[in-house]
């Protein structure tokens, strides 16, 4: 039944990214990236860089036969054209910043035709798994009886984040500007990493961007530059960390009604 559907079952533990060109021909400055899978690379630049057209060679597996020449190797090797153009095995499972369900279903029905159709052995286990994941990720907690179309924007993407980490076969998540999405962006991290899925972002968040591993600059349509995470940015994301934390409680604050309070010792 794998094979009919087309489903691969192969472990990708690896992609390599070769260099190509920028929009004005000019080649790329790197010799290769690897990613390896676990890991999360942050994706920045200005809007209309080249951001999506990247994601987007990835996505296919581009061969040197897109605008930007690049070439893309799983696992060391590049992909043929079965594994390229295969619309029920995508490498690339994306979660972008608007989602909005159009089906009639609770979020049980939803989770269970999901798993129905990736043969679980364990349906119900896997959809109380999903379904607990998604309310430790979402603001407001949902239960299984809310009908989908119903949830709020970060309700949805707290539960799509979930179902990709534990039911997609895509080995890469593409995450879109999630500081957007209303959701426990760290827990949202930690969840996709531990299931051992290559996580590249697109953000425009310092915090963000430095809780990856390394991180792609994009610029005129090409690789501008890669950097791993220095030691002393560690240090910096500690304290984005406490920034991010007061500002969330503000936030909480706003929420419930409640009169801010910007004494930051005491948020702390």
């Amino acid at each position: 039944m794998i094979d009919i559907l087309g489903l691969d079952s192969s472990v990708v533990e690896e992609i390599t990214i070769l260099p190509g060109i920028n929009k004005f021909g000019e080649e790329e400055k790197f010799d290769k990236i690897v990613i390896k899978k676990g890991e999360i690379v942050s994706i920045v630049g200005p809007t209309g860089s080249g951001k999506s057209r990247f994601l987007a060679d990835i996505e296919w597996g581009a061969q040197n036969d897109t605008p930007t020449k690049r070439t893309i190797l799983v696992n060391g090797e590049p992909l043929d054209k079965k594994s390229r153009f295969s619309s029920s095995n995508s490498l690339v499972a994306q979660l972008s910043q608007n989602m909005n369900f159009i089906m009639d279903l609770s979020v049980y029905e939803f989770l269970e035709m999901h798993a129905k159709s990736r043969m679980v052995e364990n349906i119900e286990l896997i959809v109380e798994k999903i379904f607990k994941k998604a309310n430790e990720l979402a603001g407001e907690k949902f239960e299984m009886s809310t009908p989908v179309t119903s949830l709020s924007g970060g309700q949805s993407r707290a539960l799509m984040i979930a179902d990709t980490a534990i039911l997609s076969t895509s080995p890469i998540v593409l995450i879109d500007e999630i500081e957007n999405a209303g959701i426990d962006r760290e827990k949202a991290l930690e969840l996709l990493v531990g299931e051992e899925k290559i996580v590249l972002m697109a953000t425009h968040d310092p915090l963000l961007a430095l809780m990856g591993n390394k991180r792609i600059i994009i610029k005129n349509g090409g690789i501008h530059k890669i950097m791993e995470i220095s030691e002393s940015e560690k240090a910096i994301l500690g304290d984005l960390s406490k920034l991010d934390s007061i500002v969330q409680k503000l936030r909480d604050q706003l929420r419930a009604g409640e009169e801010l309070d910007f004494r930051i010792n005491e948020l702390l």
